[in-house]
């Protein structure tokens, strides 16, 4: 059984607004499921696509925080700025009004709101919640997780050869594709069985509570990642960057676990972060001269 989270008063106020902001935001998706039609849908990018209904819920979260935490910051995903930067001064809320929205635009679960709260360099309230499935996934940093209101604690599964884990394709850049193909058919052959979601919020929620033994993923973004993260590391569980990588959130390549799995994943996952490393050197060098040629 997994032991109840301790009592905190650090952010415990924070952590309530925060719950009332995604079930608020929540509700309000709840309400246009089945009802988008394609002239409601807009690219953002290759493969990432945005609705009225993101937008808005995004507002609502926003407006709950805002109306509690006059002071904080945001950084969320349909009114991202440049700035996504780990360090910060102050605290920041990272938001996901609609993690999935491929999915929820075929009506086909799952997906989630995700909130996060970081205060300077660490990430302290995380929370996820599974639109369709009523499930609300809460933690603050080192205080236990609870899935709706209930203690809820990683797997104890030690062995690779027994754990389903969680995935996510490549689908904004495919520089990095060889690598992972060459990961998952390495976890395809060792681990139980792999899964892919479509929504990185619930896969890393239901690593933070047991159903999954492990993730792996790349090229996220932090509206993605911050909350769950959040979980799994309150609910026992392990998380680092892909190797090759630093900080799992903000460089969008990450290996999650119940701990016990986390060296099988980490070494499993090297073809994966070498791969991704590489990408995102390309992509420094390119913006490093995109600048130079702006000064000159």
């Amino acid at each position: 059984m997994p032991a109840p989270p301790t009592d905190s008063t650090a952010y415990a106020r924070e952590l309530a607004v925060a719950e009332e902001a995604a079930r608020a935001a929540g509700a309000f998706i709840r309400t246009h499921v089945g009802g988008i039609g394609d002239a409601a849908v807009r690219d953002k990018g290759i493969h990432d696509l945005v609705t009225f209904v993101d937008e808005e819920a995004e507002r609502i979260i926003v407006r709950h925080l805002k109306d509690a935490f006059p002071k904080d910051d945001f950084l969320g995903e349909e009114t991202a700025s440049d700035d996504t930067r780990h360090e910060v001064e102050g605290r920041r809320w990272i938001v996901d009004p609609l993690d999935g929205t491929t999915n929820f635009i075929h009506g086909v679960p799952p997906y989630a709101v995700s909130i996060a709260l970081q205060d300077d360099a660490d990430l302290v309230i995380g929370v996820v919640y599974d639109v369709p499935y009523d499930e609300l996934f809460a933690a603050e940093a080192g205080c236990g997780l609870t899935l709706n209101g209930e203690p809820a604690a990683v797997s104890d599964t030690a062995d690779i050869g027994d754990a389903l884990l969680a995935t996510g394709f490549p689908f904004r850049d495919y520089g990095f594709v060889e690598g992972y193909v060459k990961t998952l058919a390495g976890f395809m052959r060792s681990a139980r069985g792999v899964r892919r979601h479509g929504a990185a919020a619930v896969d890393l929620a239901w690593v933070a509570c047991g159903r999954f033994d492990g993730f792996f993923e790349a090229g996220l973004a932090p509206w993605d990642l911050a909350a769950g993260v959040v979980l799994i590391k309150a609910a026992g569980g392990r998380v680092s960057g892909l190797p090759g990588g630093s900080n799992p959130v903000f460089d969008g390549g990450i290996v999650a676990s119940n701990s016990l799995l986390h060296g099988p994943l980490e070494a499993g996952a090297r073809p994966l972060g070498r791969a991704y490393a590489a990408l995102k050197a390309v992509h420094t060098t390119s913006s490093a001269n995109r600048r130079d040629q702006s000064t000159q």
